[in-house]
């Protein structure tokens, strides 16, 4: 095997286990970016779904009812 030809295989299999760590590293970024943003989204979902439980608790008419006779019990026990 000629010295030129020995250089090129070094080269070569350097050049492959630079580029497979590159990937692996790039992987797991990836991953990691994903994994964060799923967990995010997760969030907001059930934050999405308090808020829209609470705005039915306010469009709700026996909701504001309940509310109003809160409201007037909390008054009159103050007034005395």
């Amino acid at each position: 095997m000629s010295r030129s030809r020995l250089i090129f295989i070094i080269f070569y299999l350097t050049a492959m286990l630079i580029g497979t760590v590159h990937l692996r590293v790039s992987k797991s970024r990836i991953y990691y970016r994903y994994s964060v943003t799923n967990v995010h989204r997760e969030e907001l979902k059930r934050m999405l779904g308090d808020r829209e439980l609470r705005l039915e608790q306010l469009i709700n008419p026996s909701a504001i009812q309940q509310e109003v006779g809160k409201s007037a019990a909390s008054g009159d026990g103050a007034r005395k």
